[in-house]
């Protein structure tokens, strides 16, 4: 690439590929939907909605559990559930840091997209110090429709004036993935759950690193954005 060429922009989804809040959103759904006449929901459940985002999650678990509280309190319940967890403790992935810093130094546009409210985002990326590099965030409760459907990786191109087509997503979930596909996007997979990446979504992904973080290589990915013609 010569430096007279534009850097690609890079959208991160948050949870799950650049920090571990799973456990939290799986606690404080495991905990709303108690209060609400559901106990035992199990972490092989939650796992169904990683990549998810939190109000089409929460429209399911009331569909298929008929609860009778409306999706907006259910949605305050959760995020406030897990705000609580969220801000005593949240772990970063290290490669998945050290990948931001790449990009940040060598001066790629970036931005996360996300199924997570906007308060959830601001607090995580505030809280573990990722804001001072990824300080721009779109979150699925501002557009029309949250991941499969590729609006909110659409809103974070459109904040950034990039096309589209030049942009990069950073995804953990399938979901996440054919997002990105739909919206025209070169994606880097790196699947959170066990076993997922053998869902066929990830083979839409144009790299994919199969063992998750564990295998994930910041070098190899940065590398490949920015030998991206």
């Amino acid at each position: 690439m010569s430096t007279g060429t534009p850097r690609r922009a890079v959208i991160f989804d948050l949870d799950g590929t650049l920090v571990d809040s799973e456990p939290h959103y799986y606690r404080a759904g495991r905990e709303v939907l108690a209060r609400h006449g559901v106990p035992g929901f199990t972490w092989e459940e939650h796992t169904r909605f990683i990549g998810v985002g939190t109000r089409e999650t929460l429209e399911e678990l009331r569909r298929t559990h008929h609860l009778a509280a409306p999706v907006e309190q259910l949605l305050d319940e959760k995020n406030a559930a897990y705000l609580a967890l969220a801000r005593r403790s949240m772990p970063v992935f290290p490669r998945m840091a050290d990948f931001v810093r790449l990009l940040h130094e060598a001066g790629h546009p970036l931005i996360v997209a996300s199924g997570s409210s906007r308060t959830a985002i601001e607090a995580v990326l505030t809280g573990t110090g990722l804001a001072s590099r990824l300080p721009r965030w779109v979150s699925a409760e501002e557009v029309a429709r949250g991941k499969p459907e590729p609006d909110v990786f659409l809103e974070a191109a459109r904040r950034m004036g990039a096309d589209p087509a030049a942009c990069v997503v950073v995804e953990d979930a399938p979901a996440g993935v054919r997002a990105a596909a739909a919206a025209g996007m070169a994606c880097i997979a790196v699947p959170y759950a066990g076993g997922a990446a053998d869902d066929p979504a990830f083979a839409a992904a144009q790299l994919c690193f199969p063992d998750g973080q564990e295998g994930f290589d910041a070098s190899a990915a940065y590398a490949w954005v920015r030998d991206r013609a």
